[in-house]
């Protein structure tokens, strides 16, 4: 599915490891109301650690480099990277007329379509859950395949693990975007791993196809970006990464007049059953009480629900769940069912 405009990932249009601010021209302008569909590209593969060029560093799993994407293969050869900077390629910025300052950007998922049949889930010593224990060495890539709606991790990790996965772990795949966000107030550009007020690398595996995220724009304009994308991941991406690969992705862009404030300033997120408060902080508990805190400004503003009775609420039926632990800055997301407020249709 193509969207009204068309965005594609290449040394011109991305950011690698970093993230847009004010001073970052567009890449692209769109207007209110409309679609865009992005190419986006996984850093997994084109890493230095990798070797940087991702036709060879795939062929140790059996893939043809007739699979490679080609723009993961321009981008390595050609955009240079800070050892400082983050791992994300990130695309945009995407310009968003009649965006101010203040606003609330809406951007609901369309569509995500495969771009690869094949990812990778890395770890990295000294990062992730296990910091101190996983992995023994350096980093430690897992090669894992995509058939229909199932993930598919080889046990044998060798140049046949892409067309003969034989004895497997078998899960089941759920796109969606790592990093949404619009671009930050300033004149520098964030670095593309902890989250922020502006989104970026949010990391919320509720964020699939038909849910909308929204971000309180911080420059007019707005300046929205997207990248790493996902075919599925575990709610704490524990290892480092989640399963790594390209996605094609159609949006839909709008924005909410003067309503960066509906939860406290925070992004927050809905599908077509939930209500998601977003809380982010180095500490996780602290993110916690954040997203918590995010939930019952959601209620109140969603359906008029005083504190005291939104606080009890969340206690009995909603849940806190963690969005990742690994991106220096700590996510959790606060669930709501909108079911339970069926009486306010």
């Amino acid at each position: 599915m193509l969207g009204a405009h068309h965005l594609a990932s290449t040394p011109d249009t991305v950011l690698w490891g970093e993230l847009p601010c004010a001073a970052d021209p567009a890449v692209v302008r769109i207007s209110a109301g409309e679609t865009i569909t992005v190419d986006t590209v996984s850093h997994e593969g084109i890493l230095p650690d990798q070797g940087r060029d991702p036709r060879e560093f795939f062929a140790r799993f059996g893939v043809p480099a007739d699979r490679v994407p080609a723009d993961a293969v321009a981008i390595a050869a050609a955009l240079p990277r800070s050892a400082a900077s983050g791992p994300h390629v990130v695309t945009g910025p995407i310009a968003v007329r009649g965006a101010a300052a203040g606003d609330l950007l809406a951007v609901t998922v369309v569509d995500l379509a495969r771009r690869a049949d094949y990812g990778i889930v890395s770890s990295r010593h000294g990062r992730g859950a296990l910091p101190d224990s996983h992995p023994a060495g350096p980093v430690h890539s897992v090669f894992c395949r995509a058939d229909g709606d199932e993930g598919i991790l080889p046990l044998r990790q060798d140049e046949a693990a892409y067309r003969d996965a034989g004895r497997a772990i078998r899960f089941p795949l759920r796109p969606f975007l790592g990093i949404m966000g619009v671009a930050a107030a300033g004149a520098a550009r964030p670095n593309s791993i902890p989250p922020g007020l502006y989104g970026g690398n949010l990391d919320i595996t509720c964020l699939t196809v038909g849910s909308t995220l929204y971000l309180p724009v911080q420059v007019d304009e707005a300046g929205l970006y997207v990248g790493d994308p996902h075919y599925a991941q575990g709610d704490g991406e524990v290892a480092l990464t989640a399963f790594e690969a390209p996605l094609r992705a159609t949006l839909r862009v709008e924005v909410v007049p003067g309503a960066a404030r509906i939860a406290g300033g925070r992004p927050y997120a809905e599908t077509r059953e939930l209500l998601i408060g977003i809380g982010l902080d180095p500490d996780l508990d602290e993110a916690c009480r954040e997203s918590v805190r995010a939930a019952l400004d959601l209620l109140a503003h969603r359906y008029a629900i005083p504190a005291e009775l939104g606080y009890a609420y969340l206690s009995a039926a909603a849940d806190v769940r963690i969005s990742q632990v690994v991106d220096r800055v700590k996510g959790c997301h606060t669930v709501i069912r909108k079911a339970d407020f069926r009486e306010w249709d």
